[in-house]
């Protein structure tokens, strides 16, 4: 999808963190942009950002969990805008533990946010998408945790999920001219980590330690070397520009992805492949996307 400009982009969690930076990035490029949020000093601190900016980003409060109002927010940007081209599905928890400590609503809220929230978002926009016939682009937020799930179990279950449903979503949906990718990224500055500090009522039965209270905001934390929002956003305005299949960010995590591929690899049997199996599951066994996608140059810098 080389030619962004005029295009309509709908963004889930992007009030905030990578959202915010996703936004800002599409923005600039000349698209209208609808970024979502369910805190209301979110929406009201990105909204003065981008007026300020003379953006053309419409902020709009969602909880994703809720797939009527999915639904209605999906149709009040095809009112405005006329039509939609791009869906984010950006919006996510982040719950840190040990699987063992989990209760029922920790996997229920993790759940229903960072996997059922892209479900609705692609119910509400995929037919809509489709309908134009314009084509478009998907992008799903995924993590580094979906490839290398070494802590926060919960986490790493839900975006190893999204990780696989992309891909699927990719081979689906190519013959339409409608891209997807999943987007990986390691550590950016964002409100993930705050999540867990507006757990909603219903889920409010955890196995794990309450957050910290909030900070002191004439003394914030040191600034980590994590990448920037804006940085983060511009790598995926780039990768739906590429349509890659996988957007990743940070070159820090390519030893241990490969440790773990090859990991994989080795733990197949050492023994002569079964001819007959193989000719009858040649289907399941790869895909001409691979090939594709792995032929492609490295992104550089956006």
């Amino acid at each position: 999808m080389q030619d962004v400009e005029g295009k309509v982009a709908f963004i889930t969690g992007g009030s905030s963190g990578i959202g915010r930076g996703i936004a800002l990035a599409f923005a600039r490029a000349g698209m209208h942009v609808v970024a979502t949020g369910r805190r209301q000093s979110h929406l009201d601190e990105a909204a003065a950002l981008f007026a300020t900016a003379g953006l053309d980003v419409h902020v709009l409060q969602l909880d994703v969990t809720d797939a009527d109002a999915v639904e209605r927010a999906a149709a009040a940007t095809e009112h405005r805008y006329g039509r939609v081209h791009v869906l984010v599905n950006n919006a996510g928890i982040g719950i840190i533990g040990p699987v063992s400590q989990a209760k029922q609503d920790d996997w229920d809220w993790i759940i229903d946010v960072n996997i059922k929230g892209v479900a609705h978002g692609l119910q509400a926009f995929l037919p809509r998408i489709r309908s134009h016939g314009e084509g478009g682009h998907i992008v799903n937020t995924a993590s580094m945790g979906g490839l290398l799930p070494v802590s926060a179990g919960l986490y790493c279950l839900t975006k190893a999920g999204i990780i696989a449903l992309s891909e699927t979503l990719h081979i689906e949906l190519a013959p339409e001219n409608i891209g997807v990718s999943a987007y990986i990224p390691g550590p950016v500055h964002s409100n993930l980590g705050a999540s867990s500090a507006a757990r909603p009522d219903q889920y409010a039965d955890s196995g794990y330690p309450p957050p910290p209270p909030p900070r002191d905001p004439d003394r914030p934390p040191p600034r980590l070397p994590y990448m920037s929002s804006e940085e983060a956003g511009e790598r995926v305005l780039q990768g739906v520009r590429r349509n890659d299949l996988f957007i990743l960010t940070h070159p820090e995590f390519r030893d241990g992805v490969r440790e773990r591929a090859d990991a994989l690899l080795n733990a197949f049997p050492a023994e002569p492949l079964n001819t007959e199996r193989a000719a009858a599951i040649t289907f399941l066994t790869s895909h001409p996307v691979y090939r594709a996608e792995a032929a492609k140059q490295p992104p550089g810098p956006p």
